[in-house]
């Protein structure tokens, strides 16, 4: 095994700039940079096929779960671009320091109020972002380069190379690494705790065993299109996502090719293959209750339960929970609220609650393009987008409504891939996340986001009527991302 160890890796901090913010009036402004015309497009980022509407290529069809439209482009533009940025005019005034003149003691949001906000960026040149894990203190990148790339400590730790196929999804299970790939082979990677920069490859799902025994049968095969046929263990087309029931020892993998598989962690053996829907699986998620959730371009959200059949496991289906013309691009599970996400390609996201036997509980509206990526920790929900944002959604428990906390701004292209980790530095009171946000600009922006930062609209409102307090200008430096204050309302 060769570890890649070429190119430069750029780590950029957080910076804190002195320069004023504009007022939130100001950043209501359409992002002219977001538009369909203007966007980066590839062949390999942006195929022209239906299904491949998970990698941004996306229809526009009207969602059947809501009628209304989702807000418009968000503001993305830094003003450090302004050759007047670093004018000494438009430096704050030094008695703004002045114990004279501070906040109004009425302001519930001074300097004091706690933020979310950017830690860093990790950028490497090696190509677009479609993939990201974390485990312990690594973090795992995956890249249409072919390339594996580990970071600690926002530093590049190491990697390791696949032989082909670009790493759409990564999951880690103890010691092993999986990872799917756009040529349709799921492969696996092992490291030791004691060398955890050294990774070697041991395999791939289905083992060669498996499939060759399985090619000799001709039982074994199914017929995927006219005068093809292909053995029915393995993907014939690109693995796009993948989700482990760490408990159960399970591991899920859907693809393009329409079917969902399922893999048992500790021989490699695949124990199903199901035809899961009519186009591309987008998503697959383990939830609750020995539910599996899938979702796919063809416009549902499909919900699976495993049951016990001859000393044997099988998934039913059991329920629809959506059905739409707009693809389905994402999906999420809340454990422990048992609250189902979906994120769909009219950048709308759906919610369902065990509580109410999985019925329809609303509809988050942050986003103007389509939803590529969610991810859920604590009571906190993140969806990121085409539109280069991410949005902060928090459940309240009392009634189950969703509010709006930050809009995270700052990737310059699509963002693909989400990931959340806990902040071991906080406590039970103010907890903290860590939220690693890959995009097709070929970064990895990590943020801390806080459960109990202040809804946006407060923020709004507090700015309207105090518009002295310095809250919107010492967010963030525009060169660093910031938090843009434009974003609508969450509540459903």
């Amino acid at each position: 095994m060769t570890n890649d160890v070429g190119g430069g890796t750029v780590v950029m901090p957080e910076r804190t700039g002195t320069l004023r913010r504009p007022k939130f009036g100001a950043l209501l402004q359409s992002d002219p940079s977001i538009t369909a015309k203007n966007e980066h497009h590839d062949e390999e980022s942006y195929p022209n096929s239906r299904h491949n509407s998970n990698d941004y290529e996306y229809s526009f069809r009207q969602s059947n779960a809501s009628a209304t439209t989702s807000p418009g482009k968000y503001d993305t533009g830094s003003s450090a671009s302004s050759p007047y940025a670093m004018s000494p005019w438009m430096q704050p005034s030094p008695y703004s320091k002045s114990p004279w003149i501070t906040s109004s003691l009425f302001n519930p949001f001074d300097e004091s109020t706690p933020r979310n906000g950017l830690i860093g960026s990790l950028v490497r040149e090696e190509g677009h972002i479609y993939s990201l894990a974390v485990s312990r203190d690594l973090l795992y990148t995956g890249s249409d380069s072919k390339n594996i790339r580990v970071w600690k400590n926002l530093k590049d730790f190491s990697g390791f190379k696949s032989s082909s196929g670009l790493v759409k999804t990564i999951v880690i299970c103890g010691e092993r690494i999986f990872t799917g790939h756009q040529d349709g082979k799921i492969r696996v990677w092992k490291f030791s705790l004691k060398r955890p920069s050294n990774f070697n490859r041991i395999g791939s799902l289905p083992t060669f065993k498996d499939f060759l025994k399985s090619s000799l049968n001709p039982k074994n095969y199914v017929e995927v299109r006219r005068h093809r046929n292909v053995v029915r263990i393995r993907h014939f087309d690109a693995v796009s996502c993948m989700s482990l029931n760490e408990e159960l020892g399970l591991l899920y993998s859907g693809s393009w090719d329409k079917t969902l598989k399922v893999w048992r962690v500790a021989n490699s053996k695949c124990l199903e293959s199901i035809n899961a829907h009519e186009d591309a699986v987008n998503a697959v998620v383990a939830g609750f209750d020995a539910f599996v959730f899938t979702g796919s371009a063809d416009g549902t959200v499909k919900v699976w339960r495993r049951e016990l059949q001859d000393k044997r496991t099988e998934h039913f289906l059991v329920q629809v929970l959506l059905t739409q013309e707009n693809a389905v691009t994402a999906l999420a599970v809340n454990q422990s609220s048992a609250v189902v996400y979906c994120g769909s390609s009219d950048g709308l996201v759906n919610f369902w609650e065990r509580e109410k036997h999985l019925s329809h509980g609303g509809v988050l509206r942050g986003h103007k393009l389509a939803v590529l990526c969610l991810a859920t920790a604590g009571n906190l929900v993140f969806s990121g987008s085409a539109d280069k944002n991410i949005c902060v959604w928090r459940r309240e428990e009392q009634n189950g409504a969703h509010v709006c906390l930050s809009i995270l701004t700052g990737h310059t292209g699509p963002v693909k891939c989400l990931t959340v980790d806990e902040d071991h530095e906080s406590g039970k009171v103010d907890q903290r996340w860590i939220v690693y946000s890959g995009s097709l600009d070929k970064s990895v922006k990590v943020w801390r986001v806080l459960g109990k930062a202040p809804e946006l609209r407060q923020m709004r409102a507090a700015e309207q009527l105090f518009p002295s307090n310095g809250y919107t200008s010492s967010l963030h430096s525009p060169a660093a991302g910031r938090i843009s204050q434009n974003g609508r309302h969450g509540q459903s």
